[in-house]
């Protein structure tokens, strides 16, 4: 057993940082009053139908509406098509299917991420720790990373014994989690599944619209279900409620692991032991370097993320190709990990530095998909393009550790630069000659920051001196301490 969980819990936010071999993999963030919303089902109203997108705008209680595209919609995925008279397959428009003022039950899959609302389906799926209970559908499915094929057979076979013949039961998902489960275990998952779907349809017939009707587990409690496995060496929580709230979790649904949550009671802080404080802090900076002398580069917008390769001060390999070889292998192994600490979920951009040799290149991009095989979250790697550059894409369902933990800075509004003083100086030099114009001031007084009142007082000031000879009216200087460099008043005396 390799892998360690610490589960850090305040009142106010619960963070955790998953270990392997000591090293931290992983990092989730959840705070209590901004708790994620995936997995949660609804009772919504349909506010809104946009046949032309094919999508509605659904009310489930949120400040904003969240969004339901027909795709989502289970009678669109699991409903026989129409015919016209050809013979020829229709396609199934919203319109046809939902109606503004229906009452909808619907899961949110995707948070709301940016300036966009939540995602929602109305097909339902409720995850417990073996399995995923879909009572829309029928059939059993299988986690496509138990590839076994004699423990796929055996574990389909243990499931369906457990339901008795002609009697309808749900889909279920078998989940890696339960590779080697027994039976006694999957009937325990089966269980506390479909009561809880029983659970949610009984509230749903007396709900209001836009009402919540199932929340789905804490960080910590999703932890234990989703993280925590046979590999598991212990899962170490700093709060002594918490702490009892796990083990009860673990005893209803995970026995096995009751004996592996322990409590941290050292004088120094869980997080700072493990280094998951400094992990956090490099986690939220643009550079990453590497151990070769090589960094990497992240760009995060909110359609995409580029990440930026360069060899930095490393001359350690035979040639020059040799060099970038190494710098993009080492490269590979470290966005597989930052991307799974940063949460980086969309479209992900990867300029490696350019290769000459057709087996460099392939070498390089199945040490990534070997980097990303464990990571939890579906990923696609699209190989490089004609420009060199490596397209994948990681599911979005939460915010990213930036976006959870960030905010755009207010003195250049996100973009990264700000305008230089003598910019600045300019623009105000073009707003006097403007007001002059149009008013008829006794005097003019410019209010700006210090750096930009500097510049007016020494390489500017012969240029001050011009416009106020032009204008014919005094101009006076005032700093403000308090003002960004890009802000100013002129005022009128």
């Amino acid at each position: 057993m390799t892998e360690e969980i610490l589960i850090n819990v305040t009142p106010q936010e619960t963070r955790v940082a998953v270990l392997d071999h000591g090293v931290i993999e992983e990092l989730h963030i959840e705070r209590t009053s901004h708790r994620g919303l995936v997995g949660n089902v609804y009772l919504g109203r349909v506010a809104r139908v946009l046949p032309g997108m094919q999508s509605a705008f659904v009310e489930i209680g949120l400040d904003r509406a969240a969004f339901l595209h027909v795709a989502d919609i289970w009678e669109y995925k699991n409903a026989p098509h129409a015919t016209d008279a050809t013979g020829k397959i229709t396609q199934k428009l919203i319109e046809h299917l939902i109606r503004e003022g229906q009452s909808l039950m619907v899961q949110v899959i995707k948070d709301p991420i940016g300036t966009k609302g939540a995602r929602l389906s109305t097909q339902i799926s409720l995850a417990g720790r073996l399995l995923v209970h879909l009572p829309q559908d029928s059939h059993i499915g299988i986690s496509q990373r138990i590839e076994d094929e004699a423990e796929r057979a055996l574990l389909k076979d243990s499931l369906t014994k457990l339901f008795p013949p002609d009697v309808p039961h749900g889909g279920f998902i078998i989940r890696t989690l339960a590779e080697r489960a027994t039976e006694r275990e999957l009937a325990r998952d089966v269980e506390y599944l479909t009561k809880l779907w029983s659970e949610i349809e009984a509230r749903s017939k007396l709900a209001k619209q836009a009402t919540l009707l199932h929340q789905d587990l804490s960080l910590a409690e999703r932890v234990l279900r989703d993280f925590a496995n046979e590999e598991t060496q212990r899962v170490i929580v700093d709060n002594e409620p918490a702490k009892a709230a796990l083990i009860d979790f673990a005893e209803r649904y995970s026995p096995a692991l009751t004996e592996r949550v322990q409590l941290h009671q050292g004088a120094r802080p869980l997080f700072d032991m493990y280094g998951a404080e400094q992990e956090i802090e490099r986690a939220l900076h643009r550079r990453v370097d590497l151990k070769s002398g090589g960094y990497l580069i992240f760009d995060q917008t909110e359609a995409l993320t580029t990440i930026d390769v360069n060899t930095g001060g490393f001359v350690g390999g035979r040639s020059f190709d040799d060099t970038i070889f190494k710098t993009n292998l080492e490269a590979a192994q470290a966005i597989a990990r930052q991307l799974r600490l940063r949460n980086l979920g969309g479209i992900i951009i990867i300029d490696f530095i350019d290769m000459d040799l057709a087996e460099h290149r392939e070498a390089v991009l199945e040490a990534l998909k070997t980097a990303i095989a464990s990571d939890r979250t579906r990923l696609t790697v699209n190989g490089f393009t004609h420009l060199g550059l490596v397209e994948m894409t990681r599911k979005r369902t939460r915010e990213s550790l930036a976006h959870v933990l960030c905010e755009p800075c207010p003195t250049c509004q996100g973009r990264g630069e700000i305008k230089t003083a003598q910019t600045v100086c300019y623009e105000i030099l073009r707003e006097i000659m403007r007001e002059a114009k149009q008013f008829n001031p006794r005097e003019m007084r410019i209010l700006a920051a210090p750096s930009v009142i500097d510049l007016f007082l020494e390489d500017e000031s012969a240029t001050l001196a011009q416009i106020s000879q032009d204008i014919e009216r005094p101009v006076s200087l005032q700093p403000e301490a308090t003002y960004s460099q890009e802000q100013y008043d002129i005022v009128l005396l």
